[in-house]
């Protein structure tokens, strides 16, 4: 196999094998699987193009779809999260989150949850997603893109409340104004902060932990994937964020 820029190096491969305790003889070997997705995350190739050098396109396929659905990347991001935040001198579980969405143009005409964003005038979808501090991937939701920000993000407190007990404040632009703050406290128990751009501010001005979640989403850009959204079901949309952090933070970790 070729050495491709985007193939887990050794002790990578060593670190996803600890989480995942893979026993089984296989004819393929699964860091080849996880070498193929990688290849097309970060190429954004399709998945009939995937070179021949790697498994057929048909069993990588197979995995992805088997690990998005028995909740594997949900777990590897739970974990190396988890090691990341320590090496950098942090507890494992955080305790504080930011929000923000993204609109990016979809491609296919009769994908699931597609509409136009009046202010960003795009069609296609929002990537909604919560961050840590460190700017880590906490919780992702992917839905239509005329869906405004305070709708769309009940979706991803739910998810946020399933999965973590210890974060008790959300960092968030104006766009989540309103009724949400209200509505979020009592339901969740969080306490949504808004963070807004100075009235007078005339210059372009770093804002603080909004920037964070702004970093994330630039972080996204070194993977043709996630350039639009090339998915079909937003739940595959979701995976391929997924897929972009663990290769993110494997690359963090020596």
């Amino acid at each position: 196999m070729k050495n491709y820029s985007s193939n887990l190096t050794q002790s990578q491969w060593n670190t996803i094998l600890s989480i995942i305790e893979d026993k089984r003889k296989r004819k393929y070997s699964l860091r080849e699987i996880f070498n193929a997705i990688f290849y097309l995350s970060k190429t954004g190739c399709q998945w009939r193009m995937i070179p021949n050098d790697f498994p057929s396109w048909k069993l990588v396929y197979y995995y992805f779809t088997k690990w998005k659905r028995d909740g594997t990347y949900d777990l590897l991001n739970e974990v190396l999260r988890g090691y990341v935040r320590v090496k950098s001198g942090k507890s494992a579980e955080p305790s504080a989150g930011i929000i923000d969405s993204q609109s990016v143009k979809s491609t296919r005409s009769g994908c699931t949850e597609r509409g136009y964003d009046g202010g960003k005038k795009v069609k296609g979808r929002k990537r909604h997603i919560v961050v840590d501090t460190l700017g880590l991937l906490l919780v992702v939701v992917v839905h239509c893109a005329n869906q405004h920000d305070s709708k769309g993000a009940l979706k991803i407190f739910e998810k946020l409340d399933e999965n973590f007990y210890t974060i008790s404040k959300i960092f968030a632009d104006g766009g989540y104004r309103g009724e949400l703050i209200e509505k979020v406290r009592i339901k969740f128990k969080f306490v949504l902060e808004i963070i807004l751009r100075p009235r007078d501010s005339e210059k372009f001005k770093i804002l603080p932990k909004r920037w964070i979640v702004e970093r994330t989403f630039s972080w996204f850009e070194s993977y043709r994937r996630l350039g639009k959204d090339y998915e079909y079901h937003t739940d595959t949309a979701e995976a391929m964020v997924q897929i972009a952090m663990i290769k993110l933070m494997l690359n963090r970790i020596k």
